[in-house]
């Protein structure tokens, strides 16, 4: 995915300041890099990811222990993200210089109550103006990234900046982000070890060999961004959450919108309409399949009953003409039916408990009604279960069975 990183000025209301960034085709490889002035940054597509990246000398690192509970669900769900800060004013009121209603607070990625966790610091009205200067240029952030933080320094000291402006970056021995100006009295206060690396960029690093006395490794200054942005590091937290969600669904919608009506996506247009066309096509021909196998069946029950009875001329619902046509010849012809008396009551006596007897018993149309009969409901369950196979269905009333006939066989 294209990726455009976009390093933030340290003047955000600064309409001349120039905007350090690097272009990035799928993240690790750099396909420009330049500094420009916001409204010649690189356009990118609505697919792309806008990361913007904060400097050192923006931010300040402290660590701090959190009150137990207080990255708990149910925390969150009674005050919000605004208890969380609180208690982050009041653990670093005293360690800050300014008042903390002028600072945003981002906690470190996979934090947990019972550690001590990593709280960058940064100016609240200059991270916000920022971004909306961003977004105003059509560069909506998707993420915000530190340049450097506590768990992505090594042992080594990082000299970056132009010669007139370099600074160090280094962890110092509490483990946070310190940024220094680069000169003969940083040098010397800092005293670095000899065992211990110096990167430095193209542009100061000749500045660095001579202060240091010491020869450096190079590395340039895209690579290093590429790298920032790997940290899993977003200090869009707080009140900056909702314009980051604002901005990605933004993003999406863009997206969707390029995906509907952009040219490069006409071809993948076509192809999911011939899907959908050919989808449709096959489930109309399955339709039509089943419909023809319906009416066939019909037909031939249809025929079956106008050839075994030609005296029938019109036929309404064949299963049930043909029942009553058949009931009608066993009838007439002195047969037995399964309707008749005998035959349900032979089949009860089979169906029921040995010894079940009723103390009467009423017959009309196919319905048997067996009274005087002492059954418990799993009795009747049951005999109504070995009834059903016969296709006749059994029903308790007060202390009688109706039993009758619900298909014709």
């Amino acid at each position: 995915m294209t990726t455009l990183i976009v390093t933030l000025p340290s003047e955000s209301s600064d309409t001349a300041a120039l905007y350090d960034f690097v272009l990035s085709p799928d993240g690790m490889g750099i396909a420009e890099q330049s500094r420009v002035p916001l409204a010649l940054l690189p356009q990118v597509d609505s697919a792309a990811e806008v990361v913007a990246l904060v400097g050192a000398d923006k931010l300040s690192w402290h660590r701090v222990q959190l009150p137990k509970g207080s990255l708990s669900r149910r925390f969150f769900q009674e005050g919000g993200p605004s208890r969380l800060r609180a208690v982050l004013e009041g653990l670093l009121e005293d360690q800050l210089l300014d008042e903390t209603a002028q600072l945003h607070f981002a906690i470190e990625p996979g934090a947990k109550a019972d550690l001590a966790v990593w709280v960058a610091v940064c100016d609240r009205e200059w991270l916000r103006t920022s971004l909306q200067a961003l977004e105003q240029a059509g560069r909506a952030v998707s993420r915000v990234v530190p340049e450097f933080a506590p768990d992505a320094l090594t042992d080594a000291l990082y000299v970056s900046g132009e010669q007139d402006h370099a600074q160090l970056v280094f962890s110092n021995t509490g483990g946070a982000v310190d940024c220094w100006p680069l000169s003969k009295a940083s040098v010397a206060l800092l005293n670095w070890p000899e065992t211990r690396a110096i990167v430095a960029e193209p542009a100061v690093a000749a500045l660095a060999e001579q202060l240091f006395r010491r020869s450096v490794t190079l590395q340039q200054v895209g690579q290093r961004r590429l790298l920032a942005i790997q940290s899993a590091w977003d200090l869009a937290q707080f009140d900056l959450v909702n314009s980051s969600a604002a901005r990605t669904r933004k993003r999406l919608s863009d997206t969707l919108g390029g995906l509907l009506r952009a040219p490069r996506w006409r071809a993948a247009r076509l192809a999911l309409l011939a899907l959908l066309l050919i989808n449709l096509a096959g489930l109309n021909a399955w339709a039509w399949r089943e419909q023809s196998r319906s009416d066939a069946q019909r037909l031939a029950i249809r025929d079956l009953l106008t050839s075994t009875f030609p005296h029938v001329r019109v036929v309404v619902d064949a299963p049930i003409q043909m029942g009553k046509e058949v009931a009608a010849l066993q009838q007439s012809s002195g047969a037995a039916s399964t309707r008749d008396l005998e035959v349900m009551m032979a089949v009860f006596a089979l169906a029921a408990p040995p010894g079940t007897t009723p103390a009467g018993l009423e017959y009309a149309a196919g319905e048997l009604r067996l009274k005087g009969l002492r059954l418990t409901p799993e009795e009747v369950a049951a005999i109504a279960f070995k009834l059903k196979a016969q296709a006749y269905q059994l029903g308790a009333e007060a202390d009688s069975v109706v039993m009758k006939q619900v298909s014709a066989p």
